[in-house]
């Protein structure tokens, strides 16, 4: 099963009673569980802004995902992604970005604070829309399908 969510306006950090780590992290499980879905196995998935999401709960969160698939995460240097990036330790985690998007240097300088190698994804000529990722969806499935294997 795929569900999604969007950290929206909020960037994916808390704000009064909106929390959307909180949300993917107890919420979407729980509705998931109560429909029958095995929620022993998940991985995060997400581009631009959703990737940067999904890396921080993978960060928030550890061992709450199998793995970690982002497409050109909107990711900066001193971020709370980058700077905790040490906490992936341990959760493979899939990287794509393309070389002509904006945030390629940004996803290299991540690349490089990772406590061990991207298990899977690259960096190929692209900019920063569906048309290059979509391209890349079809190594994503196959890198997350792994994780989630038995």
């Amino acid at each position: 099963m795929l569900v999604g969510a969007e950290g929206d306006r909020l960037a994916w950090q808390p704000s009064g009673g909106d929390d959307p780590q909180r949300m993917v992290h107890e919420e979407i499980p729980a509705w998931c569980r109560k429909l029958g879905y095995d929620t022993d196995r998940m991985a995060a998935w997400g581009w631009s802004m959703g990737g940067y999401g999904a890396l921080l709960l993978a960060e928030a969160y550890p061992g709450f995902v199998r793995a970690v698939a982002a497409f050109s995460p909107a990711v900066r240097p001193g971020d709370d992604v980058t700077g905790a990036a040490a906490l992936l330790r341990g959760t493979p985690v899939g990287l794509w970005c393309g070389k002509q998007d904006s945030l390629y240097y940004n996803v290299r300088a991540l690349e490089k604070q990772l406590p061990e190698k991207p298990a899977a994804g690259g960096y190929a000529d692209g900019r920063h829309n569906f048309g290059y990722w979509s391209r890349c969806v079809p190594n994503a499935f196959d890198f997350v399908g792994g994780a989630l294997r038995r």
